[in-house]
């Protein structure tokens, strides 16, 4: 079904595609469905926001395409090869063809910009050049910081050596967990624009979880999820429509709650 014999540097179309992705937490009554099914496709060099109310599965849509967790049943393809193996294959998977920005920026303190930048590269046993490395710094607005420790940046300068850390591998899919969180306004605002930018001037593909209709708005589209199964999609979303559908989908959410008790956070 899938090309597993795909040629080395050669890219697909579709940059992550989910085939009837399935979780379960817990057994027996207790049990809880993360994610129902979800079957998605999503093209290369696209910006996708991910949104729901607390307990929809946007995380677990996240850890299970991104190769954290494993999905129950189903299939996650991401850059036109199969998620599968071991723990090792999974690693290896993810340093290959995954890059990752959170809210915590995972900087290591004692590590200048530029070495964290080059760390994926690194433990990927693959050659840091440093003319590349100091390039996408310079894209990302930190060419004058290489050799600054994390300690002396700004929460948005720091945010930004994390996404020039998840570009520097050229990853098939750049998966993006609340990354304007912990910042301030204008911070939240410059990074987001950075990762739009990202995918149009480099083609990449960005998946954002996020809770912030403002947020979602710097997104090509919008995925939307209520009790772990896909519930819409708006394309060219802006503010004021994406918090309108969370309106709608947080009122289920709670009818859910006052039926069925507490729901899980996922």
């Amino acid at each position: 079904m899938f090309d597993r014999k795909r040629k080395p540097g050669s890219r697909a179309a579709e940059a992550l595609r989910l085939v009837s992705v399935s979780k379960v937490y817990g057994t027996g009554d207790g049990a809880v469905t993360a994610l129902d099914g979800v079957t998605l496709s999503l093209p290369r060099g696209s910006f996708t926001a991910v949104m729901g109310p607390s307990g929809s599965g946007k995380s677990t849509l996240l850890q299970c395409a991104a190769g954290l967790d494993r999905p129950d049943r189903g299939q996650v393809v991401v850059d036109g090869e199969e998620m599968s193996g071991g723990e090792a294959a999974l690693t290896k998977f993810r340093r290959d063809r995954i890059g990752f920005v959170f809210q915590q920026y995972n900087l290591l303190p004692t590590l200048t910009v530029e070495e964290n930048t080059a760390l994926p590269l690194r433990l990927a046993g693959r050659k840091a050049d440093r003319g590349s490395i100091r390039a996408v710094l310079t894209q990302v607005g930190l060419g004058e910081r290489l050799g600054h420790l994390p300690d002396e940046l700004s929460g948005g300068q720091r945010q930004r050596v994390a996404i020039a850390r998840a570009l520097v591998t050229r990853p098939g899919v750049i998966f993006a967990d609340e990354p304007t969180g912990a910042l301030d306004t204008r911070s939240a605002r410059e990074v987001l624009g950075l990762l739009k930018e990202t995918v149009r001037l480099h083609g990449s593909t960005v998946v954002l979880v996020t809770h912030d209709p403002v947020a979602a708005s710097y997104a090509d589209s919008v995925l939307f999820l209520a009790d772990g199964r896909l519930a819409g999609h708006l394309p060219a979303p802006t503010a004021e429509a994406v918090a309108e559908r969370m309106t709608h989908l947080g009122d289920r959410a709670a009818e859910r709650r006052a039926d069925n008790g507490p729901l899980m956070e996922v």
